[in-house]
């Protein structure tokens, strides 16, 4: 009888480790993107993410750390308390206001260089999100810029997505004006979804560096 016990109670105990396993906890840090702007809450980036991971079965909480307006500046100032002990990996999407104003590629690699280094050093996988600067800033300018992205996520043998937008077809403009809001900017609901079955793959990619 003591024997159909203890072999009941091991069993129990080992369903009941398995039931509380939490999820993998994602931090999404980025701008207006991330954030969801002008769009229903459950319509903007993270919501879609989350629908898209849960629908392929990955036991993953993205978390919204997108601030409309923010900078790499902005994001290396929030970086330590977004990386709270639950976080295990993040997701930096950031660049693209700093090209808005003509931050010198310089304070931009800086800036994302300490995110980056504070990522690694609270052992939290990263996915990094690059950003392409237009041609009206010179082609110095740009080859500055775009070079930050691929360099860094080498420097720290992170997963690189050459573009936020890599899932838009950016380079016609007639079909890309369909996916986006009023201000030619952000993606509207569409836009979203079409962005999200882009960075889903690469998502589970960051998830299973986690697992590893």
């Amino acid at each position: 009888m003591n024997k159909m016990i203890c072999t009941f109670a091991l069993a129990f105990a080992g369903t009941t480790t398995v039931s509380l396993a939490e999820p993998i906890t994602v931090a999404a840090l980025g701008d207006s993107l991330t954030q969801g702007y002008g769009l229903v809450e459950d319509q903007g980036f993270v919501p879609q993410l989350q629908r898209w991971l849960d629908a392929n079965n990955a036991d993953v909480r993205i978390i919204n750390a997108g601030v409309s307006g923010d900078t790499t500046a902005g994001g290396l100032s929030r970086v330590t308390w977004t990386l709270t002990p639950e976080v295990d990996a993040m997701i930096i999407a950031l660049g693209g206001n700093d090209l808005l104003r003509g931050i010198d590629p310089k304070t931009v690699r800086t800036n994302l260089n300490g995110i980056m280094q504070a990522a690694q050093d609270a052992d939290v996988a990263v996915l990094l999100v690059g950003m392409q600067a237009p041609g009206n800033y010179g082609q110095d300018y740009k080859s500055a810029f775009d070079a930050i992205y691929p360099d860094l996520a080498n420097t720290y043998g992170t997963l690189l997505l050459n573009s936020f937008f890599e899932g838009l077809p950016s380079n016609e403009p007639a079909k890309l004006a369909q996916f986006l809001q009023a201000d030619n900017i952000h993606p509207n609901t569409d836009g979203v979804s079409k962005i999200v079955a882009k960075f889903g793959p690469k998502v589970l990619e960051l998830i299973a560096q986690v697992d590893d």
